[in-house]
């Protein structure tokens, strides 16, 4: 356990910084399941609200600072190629 005042303050903000990185990290691989499913049920109009709301969510882990900016970068451009393969953008 921590000894001084500023290690124990250190511990619970990294518990409560923990906590909220694996919200965001989870509600991002459900956002990506949810576009994925779209696509396999072929819904051109879903796919497109979802790849709207994916991307939107992929952009707000950047900014929380939860994810790279660059992995970010390269699975938003894997959402959209997936999208284009099937003629749906």
């Amino acid at each position: 356990m921590a000894n001084t005042k500023s290690a124990v303050k250190r511990a619970k903000t990294s518990e409560k910084r923990r906590l909220r990185n694996k919200q965001v990290k989870s509600r991002v691989r459900t956002v990506i399941r949810r576009f994925r499913e779209s696509l396999r049920e072929g819904d051109e109009q879903l796919v497109e609200e979802r790849l709207r709301n994916a991307v939107s969510t992929l952009d707000r882990a950047v900014s929380k600072g939860v994810l790279h900016r660059n992995s970010v970068a390269r699975k938003k451009s894997q959402l959209y190629r997936a999208a284009q393969e099937r003629d749906i953008i």
